[in-house]
């Protein structure tokens, strides 16, 4: 049995990590702002705190010390710098969530050695001083170097999911079943996601193996947004309304203007078997469009 907190437990693929981490029998600890009660048994211990607020932080877990931190919550080089004051020589591996938009959307298949955190120039700010991207890059850089810890940083693409509380693909599924445009900066663009489950399951993988430094965590295989859209319209029995420019409001959250997605061999060479993209990606929808009708 491990003592493990998880910084972003309450909701979407991390509380599928804590329910993962609860049936192993681990002492689990989450951390929340307060805003979402704790959803679990009596013997998940929920702190309330700010992580932002460094004191505060502190002081909500001084005296104690955890074999595994998961850290789903840090977007920016400030609360990663406060995340090694608080937590060095207090635990044991930090699992840090990353994210594909760590590289850049430039139609070429990513691996981990694009983006080297560990030679990027740092920059000190906090969240609204950067793009979601390099906030995420710029924490990734503090973690390897300021950590006195072994640290993953697990580059996720977009995560799936029924219950996604971005509703990125609800968005388009949506759309389709209300006759709304959208639009769309390249339709040929092809992706990379991930099912919220198996983000988990990484999530876990990480953290009880050994493993450190970045990796990809991705299903296999990658769709086009042409063929996902599609694949809606097959499943809605409804022909979507396309634009290739549009006002924000209808604008995809998936506009890309090139190929982004990235490939998982290293995580796959270290034991981890991802599910093939498209095993689950029109249940998926066909269990959206489903609810959406209800």
């Amino acid at each position: 049995m491990k003592n493990i907190l998880v910084l972003g437990g309450t909701r979407f693929f991390g509380r599928k990590l804590v329910e993962r981490l609860i049936e192993e029998g681990h002492n689990i600890t989450i951390a929340t702002r307060g805003k979402s009660v704790n959803p679990f048994a009596a013997g998940v211990e929920h702190i309330t705190v700010d992580r932002t607020d460094e004191q505060a932080f502190a002081k909500a877990v001084e005296g104690r010390t955890f074999d595994i931190v998961y850290d789903n919550i840090c977007y920016s080089p400030n609360e990663a710098k406060q995340f090694c004051d608080i937590f060095n020589g207090k635990i044991g591996k930090l699992v840090f969530t990353s994210t594909l938009s760590t590289y850049e959307a430039n139609g070429t298949p990513h691996v981990e050695v694009d983006f080297d955190p560990y030679s990027y120039e740092i920059r000190m700010g906090d969240t609204p001083d950067f793009t979601y991207g390099e906030g995420k890059r710029q924490a990734e850089a503090v973690f390897f170097k300021h950590a006195q810890f072994p640290v993953v940083a697990v580059r996720f693409p977009i995560v799936m999911g029924e219950d996604d509380y971005t509703r990125r693909l609800h968005f388009h599924i949506e759309h389709v079943l209300n006759d709304e445009p959208m639009g769309f900066l390249n339709m040929d663009a092809e992706m990379s996601f991930i099912l919220a489950s198996e983000a988990a399951a990484f999530l876990h993988f990480a953290g009880v193996n050994d493993l450190e430094g970045p990796y990809n965590a991705t299903s296999t295989g990658t769709i086009s947004l042409q063929a996902l859209i599609e694949m809606i319209e097959e499943v809605a029995g409804k022909r979507a309304r396309i634009a290739l420019l549009g006002d924000e409001a209808h604008r995809s959250p998936y506009a890309i203007p090139a190929s982004w997605y990235m490939l998982p061999t290293k995580a796959q060479e270290a034991g981890f078997e991802f599910s093939a993209l498209q095993s689950w990606l029109s249940e998926l929808v066909e269990a959206i469009v489903k609810t959406a009708r209800t």
